[in-house]
């Protein structure tokens, strides 16, 4: 069935007009509905009323000449182009030059009109006239897309580039609302920026699953936010055909979106990063906007400008994504840097004094072996293997901490008979540990069926319990207690020692820091952080309460069975 265009006939001669309307119905191409008019002012009265496809317009009226007219026209009725064809019974070219200049499409000589040529020329008019308010309209969008583009790219913060976005969607289309939700890797979600913030029903930045009932998340309506493929979009259809249902774009793979939620009140499209070379590209969430005041039926071109822009927002996403992963690497690399410097200076530090004394051993035994009696030569020796043992323990320590740092952490779980293996720690302890100190073990509850890593969960008990007695310098009990639940086992450690004063506990489980109050205690302040580093793989938790000439209670609780999906790929 052919569209019909509406003409108007502005001619003062009814003879010329009724041979213009018998030649135009009889064009098999197209169909018109004919107006006419037979002066300027009764053409000008019917152009105000009506809005016309075409005019064929008589240079000489009446009233006034056809320029006149066309120009009367031009600037007190035609918003959007036009097309005139003007009409002479003079063939006189520097008519047709002026006619022409001065925006009409065609010029025809009545005497040498025929019909094929008459339907030819206001055809070819309207058409061409279609195709320029298609192009002024395409170079309209772009113009406001390229604008909309410049102002989202001009900051690299992911938030304001977000909040621009919506704000400049918003004008561009000029819908109610624009939200942009973004997935996350487990498919929840969240609105992440949204032109009204006073929107009610949803509460920005809070956590919504895919899926689940929201409120007015993305409808006028009650109902469900749809999950969008990552597949692009399928070519739109027809420019001059409304976009009843989004998922007509081929933006969804979602059968029931029409059920799911009221699409005829949002136009949405997916934002899509590129994916490391991969063809198939990265959802990274939704640009959404939405009219629910008054009808709206969404438009093929708001579909593209969204869809542009949402490509646009796309691209500044990334960049400031690659702009926040170089600073947090910077960062990183900086405070490596000073845990470096802190490593060298712990070292030559805590070195220096076993070294001392190993020398002095080691030549006092070389220059006087032959005058020391056997007692001493074993007291010398003794020192020379404790400095030697605390150096080494230092140099565990100081890898340890620095795997954790890197975040390279190995950590291999196996079954562990708890009892057993805190029994044999508490042993050694007390074989190394003088008469000054008294190591109590209690045991409650059961601790069968835990996994765990050995030596990690030996480094825990090892600093833990040095500190306890190394931080007790006169001596006294030391308690450890280990509780067995039925998913969980917590053991604690308390000394009666100097304690921490309140204003240290904060960085406490920090590397290199130590309570103020030490004073010459020998340590390097990696204790608790090693300790912290080790119960945080076990999917544990540590905590502190200490009172300065009290003691310190350090209390550690982990999970018996450690989810296996949650395992890094250097714990395989």
């Amino acid at each position: 069935m052919l569209d019909t265009w509406t003409l108007l006939i502005i001619d003062d001669c009814a003879a010329d007009r009724k041979i213009y309307r018998r030649y135009l119905l009889k064009d098999p191409h197209q169909s018109y509905q004919i107006l006419e008019a037979d002066c300027a002012e009764e053409g000008l009265a019917l152009c105000q009323k009506i809005r016309c496809d075409a005019i064929l317009l008589d240079f000489c009226l009446p009233d006034m000449s056809g320029i006149e007219l066309f120009d009367q026209m031009q600037q007190e009725i035609f918003k959007t182009s036009v097309p005139v064809i003007m009409l002479t019974g003079r063939g006189d070219e520097e008519v047709a030059v002026q006619v022409m200049k001065r925006g009409a499409l065609d010029y025809l000589v009545k005497h040498n009109l025929t019909q094929d040529v008459l339907q030819l020329a206001v055809r070819n008019a309207i058409k061409q006239s279609c195709l320029q308010a298609q192009l002024s309209k395409t170079q309209e969008r772009q113009r406001l897309i390229a604008t909309t583009a410049l102002r989202i790219r001009q900051s690299l913060n992911l938030e304001q580039i977000l909040n621009t976005a919506v704000a400049e969607v918003q004008q561009l289309l000029k819908c109610d609302r624009v939200m942009v939700y973004q997935f996350a890797p487990d498919t929840d979600g969240k609105i992440v920026a949204s032109s009204v913030e006073s929107f009610r029903t949803v509460a920005l930045c809070d956590r919504v699953a895919a899926g689940e009932e929201v409120g007015e998340l993305l409808a006028g309506s009650r109902g469900k936010i749809p999950l969008l493929c990552t597949l692009p979009p399928a070519p739109l259809p027809n420019p001059q055909s409304p976009i009843p249902y989004i998922y007509e774009l081929g933006l969804c793979n979602c059968v029931s979106l029409k059920e799911q939620f009221n699409t005829n009140a949002n136009l949405v499209v997916p934002i899509n990063l590129s994916n490391n070379g991969n063809p198939t590209p990265k959802l990274w969430g939704l640009l959404i906007a939405h009219q629910n005041s008054g009808e709206r039926q969404w438009q093929t071109d708001d579909a593209q400008m969204l869809n542009e822009v949402s490509v646009q927002l796309a691209i500044a996403i990334q960049q400031a994504e690659l702009l926040a992963q170089t600073q947090a690497a910077l960062a990183k690399e900086k405070q490596l840097n000073v845990f470096k410097s802190q490593i060298i200076a712990t070292v030559s530090h805590e070195y220096r004094t076993p070294l001392t004394s190993i020398l002095a051993a080691a030549s006092t035994l070389a220059k006087h072996n032959q005058q020391l009696d056997e007692s001493k030569q074993q007291r010398f020796l003794g020192i020379i293997e404790q400095k030697a043992r605390y150096m080494s323990k230092l140099v565990d320590n100081m890898l340890l901490v620095n795997q954790f740092e890197l975040e390279k952490p190995k950590f291999k779980p196996i079954p562990l008979d708890l009892l057993q293996f805190f029994a044999d720690l508490i042993e050694q302890e007390r074989e190394t540990t003088g008469d000054r100190h008294e190591l109590i073990f209690q045991i409650t509850g059961h601790t069968q069926g835990f996994w765990g890593d050995r030596g990690l969960l030996q480094q825990i008990f090892i600093n833990l319990m040095s500190n306890a007695i190394k931080y007790s310098p006169d001596g006294g009990t030391v308690e450890f207690h280990l509780i067995g639940k039925e998913s969980e086992v917590i053991f604690y450690i308390q000394d009666r020692g100097i304690g921490i004063p309140i204003k240290d506990q904060e960085n406490l489980f920090q590397s290199f820091c130590r309570g103020s109050n030490v004073d010459t205690i020998p340590g390097t302040g990696l204790g608790l952080a090693i300790a912290k580093g080790c119960v945080e793989l076990h999917g544990g938790d540590i905590t502190l309460f200490s009172e300065v000439g009290q003691g310190t209670k350090v209390t550690v609780s982990l999970p018996k069975v450690f989810p296996i999906d949650q395992l890094s790929p250097s714990s395989t």
